[in-house]
């Protein structure tokens, strides 16, 4: 039996307001080749505002808005990385509901007057024209001097070989704000350098390659047919911190990413993923439970949260041996964007 709508419509919406009190759940808004990332430390300075238009938090290094949408639903699931797994909600609208404008050329919008910081609303957005179906990408400036630099170049492809206009946006640092029909990302940090790191915190990542492809998400997440994931959101990993860094099993946060598993995610690869575990604690022999590449990933998934755990056994290393014997896995291109092994 399917939930109702409003039913949902409350779930995600009681999820949404527990997880960005949390400092140690992650964000990100975008398509496939354009993301937008927003975290926050245990102790940093932030304003959390929740409203019935609007749920956000600001910090000095960039902000998170989500606007409540009578279509959304939240899709829990997990994906191999090279070593361990990463985890993710998915918060998912219909494709007629999802669509942005689709500008493909630099476009200037005008005032932010829908930015969350007073001091940012007479400043101006420029869209720049990527052609997602599910977002906007802007950068903003209250420089005037900017602002006519980029008025020179609106209706070129920012990509088109020749025009300066990147450029002239990675010299100048402009806010970066990527938007969507859930909310925005923005981000108030420098942009690296081409061969500089990513900083801790907010930050956003343009793939030229990836964007070309013109698709919503990476092929091995699997959302559900007829929906597009808008923004996604990583509660904290049981073995991982927030930079991907290994950290002693936390079982509270595990047991509490199950329970997100259960109550929005697909039954059936949860049930597969129960079969495997309940197997080898029963001490069972390695068997076929599940035959669709789904299925197998599942199950590697769940033997390698038993070895996480620290549960060590001959059933356990026969089913490791027959599953995930250590070669290659199979590739995850959402690890592109987002995700720490």
């Amino acid at each position: 039996m399917s939930m109702p709508r409003a039913a949902i419509s409350a779930a995600a919406t009681e999820l949404l307001q527990r997880e960005i009190s949390n400092p140690e759940t992650q964000w990100s808004l975008g398509t496939f080749g354009a993301i937008g990332e927003f975290s926050r430390d245990p102790g940093e300075p932030v304003r959390l505002v929740c409203s019935t238009e609007a749920l956000s938090a600001t910090t000095p290094r960039g902000a998170l808005v989500l606007k409540p949408h009578a279509s959304v639903r939240a899709f829990a699931s997990e994906g191999l990385t090279k070593t361990g797994w990463n985890q993710r909600i998915a918060l998912c609208l219909p494709k007629r509901d999802c669509a942005m404008n689709g500008r493909v050329a630099l476009t200037e919008i005008g005032p932010d007057r829908d930015a969350p910081r007073q001091e940012d609303r007479d400043s101006v957005l420029f869209d720049l024209g990527f052609g997602a179906l599910q977002a906007d990408f802007c950068i903003r400036t209250g420089d005037p001097d900017l602002a006519r630099q980029l008025r020179a170049q609106t209706g070129r492809d920012v990509f088109e070989a020749g025009n300066p206009a990147m450029g002239i946006i990675l010299e100048a640092n402009p806010h970066r704000v990527f938007m969507g029909q859930l909310g925005r990302v923005e981000v108030y940090q420098p942009i690296p350098p081409p061969s500089g790191k990513s900083p801790e915190g907010p930050h956003t990542h343009v793939l030229p390659r990836l964007l070309r492809s013109r698709r919503t998400h990476p092929a091995t997440e699997p959302v559900p047919q007829d929906l597009i994931p808008c923004a996604h959101l990583y509660p904290p990993h049981p073995a991982r911190d927030g930079l991907g860094e290994a950290r002693p099993f936390d079982a509270a946060h595990h047991h509490a990413f199950q329970a997100m598993l259960a109550a929005c995610g697909d039954p059936e690869t949860l049930a597969i993923k129960r079969r495997a575990t309940d197997a080898v604690l029963a001490g069972e022999p390695p068997a076929t439970i599940a035959s669709s590449r789904h299925g197998r990933i599942s199950i590697r998934i769940a033997l390698r949260q038993l070895k996480s755990q620290g549960y060590a056994s001959t059933a356990l290393e026969a089913w490791l041996a027959d599953f995930d014997p250590g070669g290659p896995d199979e590739p995850d291109d959402s690890t592109e964007l987002h995700g720490h092994d």
